[in-house]
């Protein structure tokens, strides 16, 4: 500077970013919607837009790390990248993480297409469960509500099947019901399990265009059938999905994963904290422990950081997991306040028991003083 003082970090600067060869509605969305999020991410950075130009003014540091996020979003949007609030969120997360990971990077790249719609990671956990399933042969999903499990597996099961890599794409999961008895079901048997497995084909519909999907699964390439129809098969050139998978049994689970065939990559999602079974031994809470140290198997663990629902979902989750740790540790207390008791009692009936012992011993004819010398007898 002219004065010859240096600026520091809590010197306000101004700085311009020039966008080109992106549409600005793009890049700010729809009623400037992703510049919100930017300027709630970074509240001590004012956000100035004029024309293609985007000025931030603030502390050095501060203008820094907002022109380090405007930078990704804009590489991000020339790759054609649709971008949406979480998009902003994540985004601004993995470069605070310092991990040296761009964020246009990590969530630019597509797994499917489907009728104009990009499907895609939207959150670092993603892309590393997206990265197992690549490099392993059984995948675990394992996560709250709404961080992607099945929707990212099975559209890397169509994916799969449309490069050929597999024959047919299986979709299962345990007809269980969710905390309620649904009591009779009329119609055929297909009528019956076609509530339990509909998430399944509404996700197929949304990936596949809906007219081929029944004529896929007519053929055979794609099925889609409670997890009770597995017994007794070999799954050979197969991508398979099975999803709700806490809701299985131990017994359950073992069967299903010995089906495995030559050619054939299986995904399992489950919420270990959703467990509907009436006795709640979920086979997916044990084979956490089972197979964890074996080469091929990765388990992918998804937290609220991945939810990609509303913001709301997050929360939520989190404040029932805060619930859940709360009531576990208050009951752990309780179990060995309990336990110290009922030591401290034991000790007490064992210490008794023994005074007992010691009077019955002395009153006894032939106990302790009975052999010593009367008095006065020679």
């Amino acid at each position: 500077m002219a004065d010859g003082h240096e600026p520091t970090p809590h010197d306000d600067v101004v700085e311009q970013i020039l966008v080109d060869g992106v549409a600005m509605v793009q890049l700010l969305g729809p009623q400037d919607r992703l510049l919100r999020v930017v300027e709630r991410e970074h509240r001590d950075v004012q956000v100035h837009v004029r024309g293609n130009e985007i000025t931030l003014t603030g502390a050095a540091d501060a203008v820094a790390r907002a022109r380090a996020l405007v930078d990704e979003l804009i590489a991000m949007s020339r790759a054609g990248q649709g971008l949406d609030p979480a998009d902003v969120r994540e985004s601004d997360r993995m470069l605070r993480a310092d991990t040296g990971e761009r964020p246009s990077e990590v969530l630019g790249e597509a797994i499917l297409s489907s009728r104009g719609r990009i499907i895609r990671a939207k959150t670092r956990g993603q892309k590393a469960y997206i990265d197992a399933i690549d490099e392993n042969t059984i995948t675990f999903g394992i996560g709250p509500a709404g961080t992607g499990k099945t929707y990212l597996a099975m559209a890397k099961a169509v994916q799969a099947l449309q490069r050929k890599e597999v024959d047919r794409i299986i979709l299962t999961r345990p007809a269980v019901e969710a905390g309620e008895r649904l009591g009779f079901l009329p119609g055929t048997l297909i009528d019956k399990i076609d509530p339990y497995l509909r998430p399944l084909y509404d996700a197929l519909n949304e990936m596949m265009d809906p007219e081929i999907v029944p004529k896929l699964m007519a053929s055979g390439t794609i099925e889609v059938a409670p997890l009770g129809y597995m017994r007794g098969r070999t799954l050979n050139n197969s991508f398979v999905v099975l999803d709700e998978a806490q809701n299985t049994t131990p017994e359950q689970m073992k069967m299903f994963l010995t089906r495995l065939g030559f050619g054939t990559h299986m995904v399992v999602t489950g919420d270990i904290t959703q467990i509907d079974l009436p006795q709640g031994a979920s086979g997916l809470r044990l084979v956490t422990r089972v197979l964890k140290d074996i080469e091929d198997i990765s388990f992918s663990y998804l937290t609220s950081d991945d939810v990609v629902r509303h913001t709301l979902v997050g929360r939520i989750v989190d404040a029932y997991t805060e619930y859940d740790e709360k009531r576990l540790s208050d009951r752990r207390e309780r179990d060995e306040a309990s336990a110290f008791v009922a030591g401290r009692e034991g000790n007490r009936a064992v210490r008794r028991a023994q005074g007992s012992d010691r009077k019955g011993q002395q009153s006894r004819p032939g106990g302790p003083r009975d052999h010593l010398p009367k008095r006065g007898m020679s």
